[in-house]
């Protein structure tokens, strides 16, 4: 993945371009693992501490420091005072995106508890990994980026367990259907805060303080970065084979049920970019942050969700297959979005000098 740090109009990667391909491979070499090696499944989820699988964490890490290690960490002061930006992602992030998955899942499995009961956990756990990806791609407000989700994670800890009391106990109360008790672990909410978000950006902010300090912000950017751009990518494919191949049975086996999750799933997705997109536009933003505040409203939290319901319902449950399904319907669909938001962007935001280069993409 190319810097995007010091240019407003830049070009798609030759590697980036062609993700979609690269991720159909990975998700087919998955499966063909998966299938190919039966008893390699049980043995990665031996490699778990707390509910959190090593490897997939290793290649999530690896995915997100590139991004991190890009953003300008002086310039995210002027940008956590955006009351404007603030106030629309925390609106869409925590009332919005919870309310509207709570919704499709009632309406897309009315006679499925615990299916639904595993989907309205993904909406409650808010994207603060993969997101930083999407939006480097997208050519987004990078800084904006990082500040949106170490916001998401600060609201994780607080929030994710009085959200899930109140859409799976209260709410359905209130509306006359069926309740769900629960007591999710507190620790497991933190262990991902701490994992996926506080490593990365440590090593991202180590990288850009040494780097700058001893050898210049020009050589850090123009030198350095593009180094380490394509671990991003690298990380990114490597996680997606392994949670292919980890679920390579339960696709197969059971394709209904995974059809029947991943409707209600494709529609969050795409129904939360478009609003986050709309809003953010209509508020007065430009393409770069409404990219960051569209793909932030639009991800989710998989590790913490996958996590949340194994550790709460058991590995085997129907509620970890359902999270298990998110990030499996998420990642083609968000690259799809980064497309949509690439072409988009010269028509919603017309002379924008915050602009990616299109031509690339022709």
């Amino acid at each position: 993945m190319e810097d995007t740090t010091s240019q407003p109009v830049e070009r798609m990667s030759f590697l980036d371009r062609f993700l979609p391909v690269w991720i159909m491979l990975a998700m087919a070499a998955g499966l063909a693992l998966g299938r190919a090696v039966p008893g390699l499944s049980g043995a990665l989820e031996r490699l778990e501490v707390g509910g959190l699988s090593l490897p997939i964490a290793l290649g999530l890490l690896v995915m997100m420091y590139p991004p991190l290690a890009k953003v300008r960490y002086d310039k995210t002061r002027e940008i956590a005072t955006d009351k404007r930006l603030m106030t629309v992602s925390i609106i869409l992030n925590w009332i919005v995106g919870p309310a509207f998955m709570f919704a499709l899942a009632w309406i897309f499995l009315p006679n499925e508890p615990e299916l639904r009961t595993g989907l309205i956990i993904v909406g409650l756990a808010r994207c603060i990994a993969m997101v930083l990806v999407w939006s480097d791609l997208a050519c987004a407000d990078r800084e904006a980026t990082a500040v949106l989700v170490a916001i998401n994670s600060v609201f994780q800890v607080l929030m994710f367990g009085v959200l899930g009391w109140f859409y799976l106990q209260v709410l359905p109360s209130w509306l006359g259907l069926e309740t769900t008790s629960v007591e999710f672990s507190f620790w497991a909410i933190v262990s991902s805060v701490l994992v996926f978000l506080g490593i990365p950006l440590l090593a991202g902010l180590l990288s850009r303080i040494i780097g700058e300090r001893t050898k210049g912000r020009d050589w850090y950017e123009n030198t350095f970065l593009p180094r380490i751009s394509p671990l991003a990518l690298i990380g990114l494919l490597y996680t997606i084979v392994l949670l292919f191949s980890l679920q390579g049975d339960q696709i197969l086996s059971r394709p209904w049920t995974v059809a029947t999750v991943a409707l209600p799933l494709l529609c969050y997705f795409v129904g939360m970019f478009a609003v986050a997109l709309v809003v953010a536009k209509l508020s007065g933003m430009d393409y770069a942050q409404s990219a960051s505040v569209a793909f932030t409203a639009a991800g989710n939290n998989f590790e913490l969700a996958i996590a949340v319901a194994i550790g709460t319902f058991g590995a085997t449950s129907a509620q970890a297959l359902a999270g298990t399904i998110g990030p499996l319907v998420e990642i083609p669909v968000l690259v799809g979005l980064v497309y949509v938001m690439r072409a988009l962007g010269p028509k919603l935001f017309p002379s924008d000098p915050t602009l990616p280069n299109q031509r690339s993409l022709t």
